[in-house]
């Protein structure tokens, strides 16, 4: 993969603080070829581009000035950090695909994943416990399975699905609406910091733009531009997540949505979205089926892990099948043989149920399916 580091990254980092990264920048670059055409171009064909105004063209004609761009060169001198421009092969090509693609990329972590299959996993910054609970399962199945889990970093779904990747041994890509040298929320530093070390974090705002309300937006059609779908996981009726799932549908890509109880807000997004089209699911295997019908997908399952349902178990997880034998157990029970908290039987309950391992049983009891 090329790099842009030092000079060479200057006339990109340039024309991206000249325009501010957007569709200014793209119709410069599609016009002029690249930075250099732009930099060459008759001053009368670059004023349209600029409404009228002197001031970018005298700024271009001046050239990029290394003294202006530090803190970027210092960062472009980790080998963790690295700027993906729009023409490159590294450029995700399912992103490519977009009219508003952005031109230019900052990336932390692995860039190569963002050229992998990618889920979004999207929903409510305030889920209930059993929001996380799914967003979880599904998360951990979704990157057994091979694909990466992509969703935003925000509190509540997002940062659920995040670590469920990370926890699995899988992939996750964490898209910023701020520059990559601030994380927001700040409470999520040691997420961040675990994304960029197993997984990449990817922004196409520059170094040092704060987390202003009309970045998510365009931080969201990221989100669902890298991906082959879109799962929403719990939503109420005005939220980001409802936003991420109609970029997707204009981006042509599937959306999914698990339904809830018709008496939660947090249900209703989704409910609006199956009316809409969107696909009901009730288990990762309902996504995985879609995506080999619809596009192709082909598991490569991280390395340890089958496809199969019934290979997709860990350790502890065995350790709890082989407790629960094959008669109808209760939730205590399993709790007291194990020595787990409650919390974690529950969680590794509802993942194997949404796997079709186990199934839940009168009284509250669960069984084995096999």
């Amino acid at each position: 993969m090329s790099e842009l580091r030092g000079e060479s990254a200057l006339p990109w980092l340039h024309l991206h603080q000249l325009t501010g990264g957007g569709a200014r920048m793209r119709r410069l670059l599609d016009t002029f070829g690249s930075p250099d055409g732009v930099y060459g171009a008759p001053r009368t064909e670059l004023l349209p581009h600029f409404d009228g105004d002197q001031t970018p063209i005298e700024a271009l004609r001046a050239g990029p000035q290394s003294a202006d761009f530090q803190q970027e060169r210092l960062w472009l001198e980790d080998p963790d950090n690295h700027l993906l421009c729009l023409g490159e092969a590294a450029y995700p090509p399912l992103l490519r695909e977009l009219n508003d693609a952005p031109p230019m990329l900052f990336v932390r972590g692995d860039p190569s994943l963002l050229s992998l299959p990618q889920l979004a996993v999207v929903g409510s910054r305030n889920p209930s416990r059993g929001g996380c609970e799914n967003a979880r399962a599904f998360s951990a199945t979704l990157v057994r399975a091979g694909l990466i889990i992509t969703s935003g970093m925000a509190l509540g779904i997002d940062a659920c699905a995040h670590e469920a990747a990370l926890a699995a041994g899988g992939g996750t890509i964490a898209v910023a609406g701020t520059g990559l040298d601030r994380v927001y929320p700040a409470t999520h530093h040691e997420l961040a910091h675990a994304i960029a070390e197993h997984g990449a974090l990817v922004s196409e705002f520059a170094l040092g733009m704060p987390p202003l309300r009309e970045n998510f937006p365009r931080r969201n059609r990221l989100i669902s531009g890298l991906s082959l779908g879109v799962l929403v996981v719990e939503a109420a009726l005005k939220s980001g997540s409802l936003i991420t799932a109609r970029l997707a549908a204009e981006q042509g890509r599937e959306v999914f949505a698990i339904p809830g109880s018709i008496h939660s807000p947090l249900s209703r997004g989704c409910h609006a979205l199956i009316r809409q089209g969107a696909k009901l699911v009730e288990t990762a295997e309902d996504i995985l089926e879609e995506l080999q019908a619809l596009v192709g997908f082909v598991a490569s399952p991280v390395p340890g892990h089958s496809t199969k349902a019934a290979a997709l178990i860990d350790p502890q997880e065995q350790q709890l099948l082989e407790l629960m034998g094959h008669d109808p157990v209760e939730l205590d029970t399993l709790i007291a043989l194990s020595g787990l908290t409650a919390g974690a039987v529950s969680s590794m309950l509802l993942a194997m149920e949404l796997r079709g391992l186990v199934e839940s049983r009168p009284g509250g009891k669960v069984q084995r399916t096999s």
